[in-house]
């Protein structure tokens, strides 16, 4: 199949070399065919009236040369479909008519736009071949053979390179049009996949933030669900507290919502974000809601930390924390940080695997804080040891 590509029609073989050959003929396509028949038939009509009276030619062969001479110029509204099949009819056309001079002309251009350079050579050399006979048979008395045969070969010569030259033309338009719609899909591409990202971290950041409060506000509920007994006092602090609580998960809710709607269109200002010198914070915050928390922080100055290897330990530790409180909520939570530049920073978080009524989670908490972690170039493992204790351990890099 390969081998006989050229024979195909202009249409199956432009979607075979991946050219765009149109099935229809559109009006500027139907404006060119007739200004090319008209001009080659005027050329084959200059061409009969220019010959020069041959007295070896009967009447009945002048007929018969513009008989030829005007079905090659029909043949010309084939040239789009079969431009290949019908530069090679015109080779006889034009050794029996010198009519079709214009006809031939027409075809071979066509091939020379159409084709690669292999084809268009070959259907070349059989034009010219064919020029010697026929100089031969009708000779110019003006001019010599073999200045004849020099002008038409070199008139051939131009003509293809002109048809060649339209060619690498149009199929560097193509080029640079395709070019520029990859250019734009890719672009469409980036921007999505920049929205995704954007989404993905809000998504990660909602539920850093909402699962560690509503699980706040679901041990406060608990202790009044099971002690309705408990002083005035005591009850008026703890419904401030899932009050406080509850209002700021909204907050935080009202602000992811509102960048989801933006849709990454506008960049919404970021909500402050924790560092390591709020941990201490946190835990405090776990221990008002009747944890028991011991925090071992190692790090001389936790001030001088950066700001996102700070937010990640935090929101490492606060996932710790929720799930110690979902899966373990009278139990002893014990966190452990330590570390500084080059060394980088460790978190450990340990607490016993069942103890107290469960919360339910999605469980992808830990999922997440490991792409955390990697996307840092850090590590993270989490499982049960030999103590029947669950540890979270994390090391993130922090470069001196």
């Amino acid at each position: 199949m390969t081998e006989y590509r050229w024979l195909l029609p202009a249409v199956l073989h432009g979607d075979l070399v991946g050219e765009r050959s149109p099935t229809r003929r559109s009006a500027r396509d139907w404006g060119v065919d007739i200004v090319v028949f008209v001009v080659a038939a005027l050329m084959g009509l200059a061409a009969a009236l220019a010959m020069h009276p041959v007295s070896s030619l009967s009447p009945a062969v002048v007929l018969a040369d513009q008989v030829i001479g005007a079905a090659a110029c029909a043949l010309l509204w084939l040239r789009r479909r079969w431009p290949v099949g019908l530069a090679l009819v015109m080779v006889p056309a034009a050794l029996a008519s010198g009519t079709a001079a214009g006809a031939v002309a027409v075809a071979l251009f066509t091939v020379a736009v159409h084709r690669p350079f292999r084809t268009v050579a070959v259907v070349a050399g059989l034009h010219i071949a064919v020029l010697a006979p026929q100089l031969w048979w009708r000779p110019d008395p003006e001019v010599s053979f073999w200045g004849a045969m020099a002008f038409s070969v070199l008139s051939y010569l131009l003509l293809v390179m002109w048809g060649m030259f339209v060619r690498a033309r149009r199929q560097l338009v193509l080029s640079l049009r395709d070019r520029a719609e990859r250019a734009e899909v890719e672009a469409e591409l980036r921007v999505e996949r920049a929205r995704h990202l954007e989404r993905e971290r809000i998504a990660r950041e909602m539920h850093d933030v909402l699962a560690h409060r509503l699980s706040l506000l679901s041990v406060h509920a608990g202790a009044l669900e099971y002690r309705p007994d408990i002083p005035r006092d005591d009850l008026v602090r703890t419904a401030g507290v899932i009050r406080t609580g509850a209002h700021q998960a909204l907050q935080d809710l009202r602000e992811v919502i509102g960048v989801l709607r933006l849709g990454g269109e506008e960049t919404a200002p970021d909500r402050p974000q924790p560092t390591l010198a709020d941990l201490e914070g946190l835990v405090e915050e776990s221990r008002t809601a009747g944890m028991e928390v011991t925090l071992d922080l190692r790090v001389a100055e936790p001030g001088r930390a950066p700001a996102a290897l700070g937010r990640n330990v935090y929101r490492i530790t606060q996932e710790g924390l929720t799930n110690a409180r979902k899966h373990a909520t009278a139990a002893r939570v014990d966190v452990t940080v330590r570390g500084g530049p080059g060394d980088g920073l460790t978190v450990e978080i340990g607490n016993p695997t069942t103890s107290g009524q469960a919360i339910p989670g999605s469980g992808t908490g830990l999922i997440g804080l490991t792409e955390r972690a990697e996307l840092v170039g850090g590590r993270l493992a989490y499982g049960v040891d030999g103590g029947g204790r669950f540890r979270l351990y994390a090391w993130l890099p922090w470069t001196a």
